[in-house]
């Protein structure tokens, strides 16, 4: 659910975005106690009630804080802020699913915690979004990844050929707090904020040992380095330290060597004229000199339009248009991207689910269909929608087979009129018909 920001809030928001852009070597030194401000809490609370989320480890959630009352919540909130005895808890740490069969760790503050990074981020970000440079995309207002994807494409086929596709090792892992505290200290002066910043980065993290008894770390603290992923503050922090790499490659290697940067959180492509050897190098050792390290096996050099590279989940390279009936140099939906959504249609139509009504299953169907091509939009991507059409229908089909027990493929007992028309099954194709960047 989309909130729109209070006026109060956004007032606040812009006059600190106006002074952070017209005096960018202002400090700004009284912004703890906007934190506590009753409309910041306020719109801090409702944001991280819209995005949901799992308790943390002290297992409270949103229901508990309302049936509590949620007045009486806020307001005992905003006194241990005010009489600076804030202290955060510690980071429950999960693991999700990655592509590749690895794990990601993710970190669950507890509500309080989030409540109160959401309302720090709500002070501080547009403060340094005046100083983002306008090659980073992630976490931004009026940017997005397609608008990477698109600058990407610009590039290419300026003549921009040669394509550094780079790889961090846990980037949000190795980001050292000092050199953070820096980039921040940089334009925060008020000690209280820059206290609270600090202990978000140091908290302790509890997973579960291998009898499922909760075990906590120390290693952020111990070791000065690392942001969880997953605390509505760590985008930002994420963001601001890539800053630095951005700004000292505009600095000494831009125009040097004709290579532009394009940046999504911890993703991001150098694309070169000629030069991606020698972008490559350079990239390397300026990310040892920020701490960092480039993970070789997955970073490599792709030359266009001979090879193709991948850049959140579009392959860049040799595309066919439809309407110009010629090749060209264009994105298109990647085949990780189209057989994860292949996975999730199988997960689906799974014969678990026979027991549902199957307009429920379409429902679930259409929702993860429209959500992927409203991200797919870019390119000629015709292809690739007759694709998941038809491997939606065979799946839906497969499903209704099961359900009522059908011998066969269950073609002439389940027409295609019957799924789209009868039970609703999106088409694609039709859906996307009349958008010009559907048939580029």
């Amino acid at each position: 659910m989309s909130l729109s920001t209070p006026d109060s809030v956004r007032k606040l928001q812009r006059a600190l975005y106006a002074k952070a852009k017209g005096a960018p070597d202002f400090r700004f030194y009284t912004l703890y106690d906007k934190v506590y401000r009753a409309d910041v809490l306020d719109f801090a609370y409702r944001c991280c009630r819209s995005n949901g989320g799992a308790a943390g480890v002290d297992g409270q959630t949103f229901e508990d804080i309302e049936s509590y009352g949620l007045d009486r919540w806020l307001g005992e909130l905003t006194g241990t802020l005010r009489e600076k005895s804030y202290r955060p808890q510690a980071i429950r740490r999960t693991y999700i699913p990655k592509p590749d069969g690895s794990q990601r760790p993710l970190g669950i503050p507890t509500i309080r915690d989030r409540v109160v990074q959401t309302a720090a981020r709500l002070v501080i970000e547009p403060i340094f979004e005046a100083d983002l440079p306008d090659e980073q995309y992630a976490y931004r207002p009026r940017r997005s990844a397609l608008d990477a994807v698109n600058a990407v494409h610009r590039l290419v086929i300026s003549g921009h050929t040669e394509v550094v596709e780079a790889d961090l090792n846990g980037y949000f892992d190795t980001i050292p707090h000092a050199e953070l505290l820096k980039s921040v200290a940089r334009r925060i002066s008020d000690r209280h904020l820059l206290h609270l910043i600090k202990m978000w980065l140091i908290a302790p993290v509890e997973e579960a040992d291998e009898r499922g008894r909760p075990q906590r770390t120390t290693r952020a603290k111990d070791e000065g380095r690392g942001i969880p992923q997953g605390a509505p503050i760590s985008p930002l922090m994420a963001n601001l330290y890539m800053r630095r790499f951005i700004l000292a490659w505009k600095q000494r290697w831009e125009q040097q060597l004709d290579a532009h940067v394009v940046n999504y959180a911890d993703d991001y492509v150098i694309c070169c004229r000629g030069t991606g050897r020698e972008a490559h190098m350079a990239m390397v050792q300026l990310m040892q000199r920020l701490k960092l390290t480039v993970n070789e096996e997955k970073t490599s050099l792709c030359c266009l339009p001979a090879e193709s590279f991948d850049f959140l989940g579009y392959t860049v390279g040799w595309c066919y248009s439809k309407r110009q009936r010629r090749r060209m140099i264009g994105s298109r939906p990647s085949k990780k991207s189209l057989a994860r959504v292949r996975r999730e249609i199988h997960e689906l139509t799974h014969r678990r689910w026979v027991m549902l009504p199957a307009k429920t299953r379409v429902v679930a169907l259409n929702r993860l269909l429209v959500g992927w091509a409203n991200y797919f939009r870019l390119g000629p991507v015709w292809p690739a929608y007759m694709a998941l059409d038809r491997h939606a229908r065979f799946r839906l089909r497969q499903w209704l087979r099961r359900k009522h027990k059908v011998a066969g493929r269950g073609v002439a007992r389940f027409p295609d009129r019957y799924l789209h028309q009868t039970l609703g099954l999106v088409r694609l194709t039709e859906w996307m018909r009349n958008l010009p960047w559907a048939n580029a």
